[in-house]
């Protein structure tokens, strides 16, 4: 008798849709097994005001697919010039579910983000006073900071400085990387959670490096040491509530993948549930998962939990995923985790 389990639908706490052909290409795989989303804004140009986010959602609600039950939660780029007022404005009509702050060039499409952050206070104290979270990209992007270590640095030189300026602010700790990263995480309170990949319980940069470079597992923030890749397992599989999922789902045409410059992102939506049912199997803690992709992201954001519910289902031979998606704008690879994967979704 094959093995299953049942959890509420889950939900992804990072997601890039991009727009136009791709996001007409991926937004299926997302929508056929999650129930909500935070949308990522760094589009080009980013989502910066609430009239951006309320048009690029429609664009989003425009290419769902029929039958679909998927909700995209937007969120606003947070730039030196954003309003504090158009962002609680925002906030006040249920079109945002949170402000996204990408430090200056850390990442894809963040060249506007925040260089000096005195000039986004008030839109962080206006925040704070009116429950809005922040959702943070958290490295440096000082060239004198190895990129190994530019997560711990920014824990150091800018988030705890601005958490401790700006009391009762929700902070979003998105996609740690790292030891540093978690402990910091656990040593905060209510306000303060943390996201965690599929990718980064998978590889570390080992993956990326050793025996040949391998573009596909290329990621911002960089996969770290095996060390930094076992915490997160640990906080993963914990069922601690700061701890929940946020894929960080990335795509890039594999011609700007393969590239002398090439992107930074893994692409995880299609394979995501099966590659972390086989990480939380691995870790004897199965019955958490639904802590950590159903429950725990939810909670945290003040909202219910998925009322449907989805079966996963362990099969004797292992499933068959493709290895790339073809899109409007180029072929997209579908991350390896480099295992079979025999979790998959019960029809």
């Amino acid at each position: 008798m094959s093995q299953t389990l049942t959890l509420r639908r889950p939900d992804d706490w990072h997601l890039h849709l991009r727009d136009g052909a791709m996001l007409e290409a991926v937004l299926p795989e997302s929508a056929r097994h999650f129930g909500r989303a935070i949308i990522m804004p760094n589009l080009v140009p980013p989502v910066v005001t609430g009239a951006d986010a309320r048009a690029y959602r429609t664009r989003i609600m425009e290419a769902m697919p029929t039958g679909a039950c998927f909700t995209p939660l937007m969120t606003l780029y947070l730039t030196e010039d954003t309003d504090p007022a158009d962002v609680a404005a925002a906030h006040r009509a249920g079109l945002i579910s949170a402000v996204k702050l990408y430090p200056a060039g850390a990442t894809t499409n963040s060249h506007s983000g925040v260089r000096d952050f005195d000039k986004v206070r008030g839109v962080l104290e206006k925040m704070a006073e009116i429950g809005l979270t922040l959702c943070v990209h958290g490295e440096v992007t000082d060239p004198a900071v190895d990129i190994f270590d530019r997560e711990a640095v920014f824990i150091d030189r800018v988030l705890d400085p601005v958490r401790r300026k700006t009391p009762g602010l929700r902070v979003v700790m998105e996609h740690v990387t790292t030891s540093e990263g978690i402990a910091y995480a656990r040593a905060g309170g209510d306000d303060l959670a943390a996201t965690i990949t599929t990718h980064h319980l998978v590889i570390n940069r080992n993956h990326i490096l050793a025996g040949g470079i391998r573009p596909h597992y290329y990621c911002l923030p960089v996969a770290k040491r095996e060390t930094h890749r076992l915490a997160l397992r640990e906080a993963a599989t914990s069922g601690e509530a700061r701890f929940f999922l946020g894929t960080d789902s990335a795509p890039h045409p594999d011609h700007l993948k393969e590239h002398p410059c090439g992107c930074a992102g893994c692409f995880t939506a299609t394979n995501t549930m099966s590659i972390l049912a086989h990480v939380f199997e691995e870790e004897g803690a199965l019955d958490r998962l639904e802590r950590f992709a159903s429950l725990n992201g939810a909670a945290f954001y003040g909202l219910p939990p998925a009322e449907t519910t989805v079966t996963l289902e362990k099969r004797a031979e292992p499933c068959a995923y493709p290895a790339k998606i073809e899109t409007g704008a180029g072929t997209v690879t579908v991350f390896d985790p480099g295992f079979p994967l025999y979790w998959a979704f019960k029809d």
